[in-house]
């Protein structure tokens, strides 16, 4: 087949995206090279390095890198404008004879770039309020329940407390009578053909993947997390239900200190959660059958992902 329009690089946090992107843009060179689109929602915002894992000013300064701070914690960022923006970033890199690497794990924003998203509906303040009120009342737990009623598929994604998307694909509902994955379904028609191959760094033993979770979480304590949350806290502008303060670590972070929590308790709940991403992101990533899966935690894994670009995985 010709030469695809981008690579894509996922797989659940913690994998060693980060390491075998930049492996696969060095092996690029050859052919003009590589640069890379971040596929991920924490990366976009400032002031947000240590919590987020975001590459160091070495790695940055290796290979151009795109959707990397590009927004402050108090701005939103949407999968429809993530899609819009790589589109544009594709077309960029390839006209400059280098190859687009799509690297990260938010894979909703990958989804809405290969499938399209359709017109949703904006929200409606009066029904958000009444959805709202209903949380304060049951809890987002019986929400997430109500939702896995009428919208199995969008609550199968979704963390029990993600009062933010549970509210959004509550609201879609009861504004329009369809459910958010119907929308997203009926967007594929809609969506660019884009000829992107999916390397998917799925690890075989869990075990794995939860003691590297773990051990990056020590790593941000020890790097200063703590102070970089109470740093954004000191702004005076941000709040814990924005989208930024509610990645993960960061909305474990903010609760705890304002519950009293020690950073032992804080770091115990940040690992809990972030495990509890990577349990999602690969029931994301199961959904793809088209990707092209290497076992994350072989030893030759960043090989595999190196002779696939030499031989083509597409």
């Amino acid at each position: 087949m010709s030469k695809p329009d981008a690579i894509a690089i996922v797989g659940p946090t913690a994998s060693g995206k980060t390491a075998v992107a930049l492996a696969l843009a060095q092996a690029l060179q050859p052919q003009g090279g590589a640069e890379i689109i971040s596929v991920d929602s924490a990366l976009v915002y400032r002031s947000m390095d240590v919590g987020t894992a975001k590459p160091s000013r070495d790695e940055l300064a290796a290979v151009p890198h795109h959707l990397i701070n590009t927004l402050d914690p108090l701005q939103s960022y949407s999968a429809a404008e993530f899609a819009k923006d790589a589109s544009r970033l594709i077309r960029d890199i390839r006209a400059r004879g280098k190859t687009p690497l799509l690297v990260g794990g938010t894979m909703l924003y990958l989804k809405a770039l290969l499938e399209g998203l359709n017109d949703i509906p904006a929200a409606d303040p009066q029904v958000r309020a009444q959805i709202h009120q209903q949380a304060e009342q049951l809890g987002w737990p019986a929400l997430h329940a109500q939702l896995a009623q009428v919208d199995p598929q969008t609550a199968a994604r979704l963390a029990p407390g993600d009062s933010q998307r549970i509210g959004r694909a509550l609201e879609v509902w009861t504004a329009t009578g369809q459910t958010l994955s119907s929308f997203h379904q009926s967007a594929k028609a809609q969506a660019p053909d884009w000829h992107i191959p999916i390397i998917s760094l799925e690890p075989l033993d869990r075990a794995w993947l939860h003691q590297r979770i773990a051990l990056r979480m020590q790593q941000m304590m020890a790097a200063g997390f703590m102070d970089e949350v109470k740093t954004l806290r000191a702004r005076g502008d941000l709040h814990p239900d924005l989208p930024s303060m509610r990645c993960v670590g960061y909305r474990q972070a903010w609760e705890g200190l304002d519950a009293g929590w020690t950073e032992a308790e804080i770091l115990e709940r940040g690992i809990f959660a972030t495990r509890q991403l990577a349990k999602r992101q690969i029931t994301w990533l199961r959904s793809m059958p088209g990707r092209r899966v290497v076992q994350a935690d072989a030893p030759d894994a960043l090989a595999q992902v190196l002779r696939r670009a030499e031989t083509g995985p597409y």
